[in-house]
């Protein structure tokens, strides 16, 4: 396969994981462009980046670049999507990948035309224990889905002018935490829901603290969701078959399921891959993609989910500053 050329748009935490796991391959990123320049050169000088760019608009026109993994809030999305994809590069993009729906489709669109890869770095996608799982599933050991349940709540500092809670940084529980949620529950259901009901509990600021989803598709495969931005819950999803069920915990990363079969309560461990490897197994499945020799990225079910989560703030009224 060839090598790739990286660069990082955005240097937080994400950003040096996703360098930590280069180095895991015995590489390194290319280039770092960051909002503030200063930060961009301490990135580099730690992570060993070749390229840090004055002006993060540079990144796109970088003819060594061949991939973009974007980590900027998700406000800043769609204008980067966009000026990565006319310049012909592959794009990676933090989860929520973009606002709404009507966004991820002129990206996608764009893409298409240009034929490039535009996925989203959702982790559940990649990582090893769920292509196992889907593998016992397909397998029809476990008989047809019934149910899917995800809780998913982390306690954050109750201010209105953080990321989490600012509005101005599109911010809120659904596109931050509840995207994961949304994810699990498409990669069990055979299909995208038809039926989506939900209750919302807003923050002082306007954004979603706090909020309950039932869905159902047209098999009547059903899931509930709960969300909290702060109330601490377990990270934990359960999907409930007609001959067992299976249970992960902190399944954004997950490497181990326990599958509990019904008929006689025995229960089967499954483990693949490593938690902390979670961002390498999303590198080589976009590599992979680039390349034209597998491609796992699943922009359809983002796509799926961006459906889902664009209907559900429509249901509540919310609107973020750019969507008018």
């Amino acid at each position: 396969m060839k090598e790739y050329c990286w660069a990082t748009l955005g240097c937080g935490e994400i950003a040096r994981q996703l360098a930590e796991n280069m180095k895991k391959r015995g590489k390194a990123l290319y280039g770092v462009g960051n909002r503030t320049y200063e930060n961009a050169v301490k990135f580099a000088q730690t992570y060993g980046v070749e390229k840090v760019y004055h002006n993060v608009h540079d990144i796109f026109h970088d003819d060594k670049v061949d991939i973009i993994y974007i980590s900027t809030p998700h406000n800043t999305h769609i204008t980067y999507l966009i000026e990565a994809l006319k310049s012909g590069k592959h794009v990676l993009c933090e989860k929520s990948v973009t606002l709404n729906s009507a966004e991820l489709a002129e990206a996608a669109d764009l893409a298409g035309k240009n034929n490039l890869v535009l996925a989203e770095a959702m982790t559940i996608y990649h990582m090893p224990l769920y292509k196992k799982l889907q593998e016992v599933v397909k397998s029809g050991q476990l008989g047809p889905l019934r149910f899917v349940q995800m809780n998913f709540g982390s306690y954050k500092d109750y201010d209105m002018e953080n990321r989490f809670f600012n509005r101005n940084l599109a911010g809120g529980a659904l596109l931050d935490i509840g995207v994961y949620a949304l994810s699990f529950a498409r990669w069990f259901m055979t299909e995208a829901p038809d039926q989506i009901l939900s209750q919302v509990k807003l923050a002082p600021s306007g954004v979603d603290e706090q909020a309950g989803i039932l869905l159902m598709n047209s098999q009547q495969e059903m899931a509930t969701i709960s969300l909290s931005l702060h109330a601490k819950q377990p990270k934990r999803g359960t999907v409930a078959f007609d001959k067992g069920y299976i249970e992960i915990y902190e399944y954004p990363r997950a490497d181990k399921a326990v599958i509990t079969y019904t008929e006689d309560n025995r229960q089967e461990v499954i483990e693949a891959g490593n938690t902390d490897d979670a961002l390498l197994y999303e590198i080589l499945d976009m590599e992979k993609a680039v390349s034209g020799e597998a491609d796992e990225m699943h922009l359809e079910y983002t796509t799926d989910v961006m459906n889902m989560m664009t209907r559900i703030r429509s249901d509540w009224n919310m609107k973020y500053p750019e969507e008018g």
